[in-house]
C-alpha cells in the first residue's frame, strides 16, 4: 500500500460478539472473550501495515444498561485483559490510551488503566485508543461543560482541544462489524468525514482478508472532505 493511502486513524465498532456465540451454540459471554483475541490480532495487523492509530469501541455509555451479570463479566474481562493482553501489546511497542468516563469504573480497574497508559507512554508503535464507557454525545457535553466553566470562547478549534479524543487524529475510516449499519454514538465529533465500512461479519470472525479488502477500497475512494 502506498504511504499516502495509509489511514492516519481507523475507528472500529466491535459488534456481533453475542450473535457470533449464538451461532456457535456457545454462551453469549464467550463471544466477548473471543472478540478480545480478534482485537489483539487486528491491532497487530494494522501495526504491520503502518497504521499509526486505531480507536476501538469496546463499551459504550449505553452498555451500562445491559444485564448486571453481563456488565460484571465484562468488567472482569477488561481487568484481566489490561493486565495480561495489554501487557503483551506493550512488548510489541503498542501505546495504549483509554477514552471515556473512567470515573464510572472500579478503583481497581481505573488503577489498571492508569498503569497501562504510564507503562506504554513511550512506545512508538501503533496507538490503541480503547473507548470504555464512551459515548460521542457524552464527549461533546463534557467538553461544553469544561468550556463553560472556564469561560473560554467556543470555536471549532477551541472546542476540539477539550474533547476526550483531542490528541487522536480524526479517523479516516470507521468500520462496523456485525451487520448493523449505524454509528451508535461513536466518534460523533471526530468522525464527520470518516469513510464508513459496514460488514455482516461478526467481530470474532473479522479476518485479515476482510481488513485488507477495506484498506484497498479506502485507497480507491476519492475523499472530497466537503469540497
Amino acid at each position: 500500500m502506498e504511504a499516502k493511502k495509509i489511514p492516519a486513524c481507523i475507528g472500529i465498532i466491535l459488534d456481533g460478539n453475542r450473535r457470533w456465540a449464538k451461532t456457535k451454540g456457545l454462551p453469549k459471554l464467550e463471544g466477548h472473550r473471543v472478540g478480545l483475541e480478534t482485537l489483539k490480532q487486528t491491532i497487530r495487523l494494522l501495526q504491520s501495515r503502518g497504521v499509526p492509530h486505531v480507536a476501538v469501541f469496546m463499551f459504550s455509555t449505553e452498555n451500562w444498561n445491559r444485564e448486571a451479570g453481563e456488565v460484571s463479566y465484562l468488567m472482569d474481562l477488561f481487568l484481566g485483559s489490561i493486565r495480561k493482553d495489554f501487557n503483551e501489546l506493550d512488548k510489541e511497542n503498542v501505546r495504549i490510551r483509554f477514552v471515556g468516563q473512567r470515573e464510572r469504573f472500579s478503583s481497581e480497574l481505573q488503577k489498571a488503566m492508569n498503569e497501562a497508559e504510564e507503562k506504554t507512554a513511550k512506545n512508538t508503535g501503533i496507538t490503541l485508543w480503547a473507548c470504555l464507557s464512551y459515548g460521542g454525545r457524552a464527549e461533546i457535553v463534557e467538553a461544553a461543560r469544561t468550556m463553560q466553566k472556564s469561560g473560554e470562547e467556543i470555536t471549532e478549534e477551541s472546542f476540539a482541544k477539550h474533547v476526550w479524543t483531542a490528541e487522536m487524529p480524526d479517523p479516516d475510516i470507521i468500520i462496523r462489524t456485525g451487520g448493523v449499519k449505524r454509528l451508535s454514538n461513536f466518534l460523533t465529533w471526530k468522525g464527520v468525514y470518516s469513510e464508513l465500512f459496514f460488514t455482516d461479519t461478526n467481530w470474532p470472525d473479522f479476518s485479515e482478508v476482510e481488513l485488507d479488502r477495506i484498506l484497498q477500497e479506502y485507497g480507491e475512494r476519492e475523499r472530497r472532505m466537503g469540497r
